[in-house]
């Protein structure tokens, strides 16, 4: 698996699956690599039911499955199927990672498997963490290469050396920045528009995740005559899965949104779980955010968000205090703060893709770092 000249075509295997946290930075360096090498082969693992199997084959990239490995969270008889599991998968893996040039992961279920695979075969490895706390299977797969990249600084352990890079932003998201950035406030004023909303009045975006938030949703309905008095416009993603409450002329509920980049640029002010990708998206096009971490996981969300509370555009509130009464109590100071922080996105995570090809690159030709 040696660096062939540029006109034999190379193959590139991308490990990520389950979650668009995870998938999402992975396609938009691929679509970096297929821009700068388009003789290469880029091929997607993933697994038989991750959200990978929609948005892959939609980005025009082969994906290949590998079995589903579960990293269980207590002692219980997942435990004792692990590493069969495991063994499964990365035989699976090895039969994709064999003819191939390099592997570069993601983290998630599919991670783990490829990065041993790689191992194996001796194909050089690529790691990008987007989460402000290392996931296990990017913990893991650091044990094999020096080629990490963080979307967030890290202060010990094998990523504290690593290449920060920002968080690779979809395509959309990417190109609204850069047609925003000449004049914020008359892109926020268009994206107003493009929604229907009034210019005179609050607006508020609620996300709940790809999957919507029933957690999230409960207390937004509890909220509703609070927030309608006020004379708050609200768009709300409620989740594919989830029960359609009744739109009004200021409340339009919908499964998910399409346009997210317009979302982000109209709202003054965004309710959303801090997932690394939101945190991002929010960042480089949102103004201010509350965020509500997901209270299971390793806590990776609670930490996501910390550079934007740091920047003034955020604020985190726990699952267990985002009540209808907290949001009916704070909701005036936290629109004005919106009113009061700078119109302009935050660029941070920009040349993310750029920089994560380079280091592509790099371990190709086993220099530099």
């Amino acid at each position: 698996s040696t660096l062939m000249s540029s006109d034999i075509s190379r193959t590139i295997v991308f490990a990520c699956g389950g979650t668009a946290g995870h998938v999402e930075p992975a396609l938009a360096v691929a679509r970096e690599w297929r821009d700068r090498h388009p003789n290469d082969r880029c091929i997607f693992i993933g697994t038989p039911e991750g959200l990978e199997n929609s948005l892959v084959p939609a980005a025009g990239f082969e994906l290949q499955s590998i079995p589903k490995v579960v990293m269980p969270r207590s002692f219980n008889t997942n435990l004792l199927r692990l590493p069969w599991q495991l063994l499964r998968a990365v035989q699976c893996a090895r039969a994709i990672i064999s003819q191939s040039t390099l592997v570069i992961g993601f983290g998630g279920y599919v991670s783990a498997p490829a990065y041993l695979a790689a191992r194996i075969e001796k194909v050089p490895i690529v790691i990008h963490e987007a989460n402000a706390k290392i996931g296990w299977a990017n913990r893991l797969g650091a044990h094999f290469t020096k080629y990490l990249a963080i979307a967030h600084p890290v202060d010990r352990g094998k990523f504290a050396n690593a290449k920060k890079t920002g968080l690779p932003l979809r395509a959309d998201v990417q190109a609204a920045v850069r047609e925003a950035a000449p004049n914020w406030d008359q892109a926020r004023e268009q994206a107003k528009h493009r929604l229907g909303w009034n210019l005179n009045q609050p607006t508020l975006l609620i996300l709940g995740g790809s999957q919507g938030s029933v957690s999230i949703n409960a207390q937004i309905a509890a909220a509703m005559p609070a927030l309608t008095s006020r004379g708050i416009q609200i768009l709300h993603s409620v989740g594919a899965k989830n029960v359609l409450p009744q739109s009004t002329s200021s409340y339009r509920a919908t499964p998910y949104i399409s346009d997210m980049a317009t979302a982000y640029l109209g709202a003054d002010l965004i309710i959303a779980r801090s997932g690394a990708v939101t945190c991002a998206e929010v960042g480089a096009l949102g103004r201010m955010a509350i965020f509500i971490p997901l209270p299971i996981g390793n806590g990776e969300q609670a930490r996501n968000a910390d550079y934007l509370v740091a920047a003034g555009r955020a604020i985190v509130v726990s699952q267990r205090e985002f009540t209808a009464d907290w949001l009916s109590a704070n909701l005036d100071a936290i629109l004005l703060r919106s009113t009061k922080t700078s119109s302009q996105g935050l660029t941070d995570d920009l040349a993310a893709a750029k920089k994560i090809v380079e280091l592509i690159e790099s371990a190709l030709t086993g220099v530099g770092i």
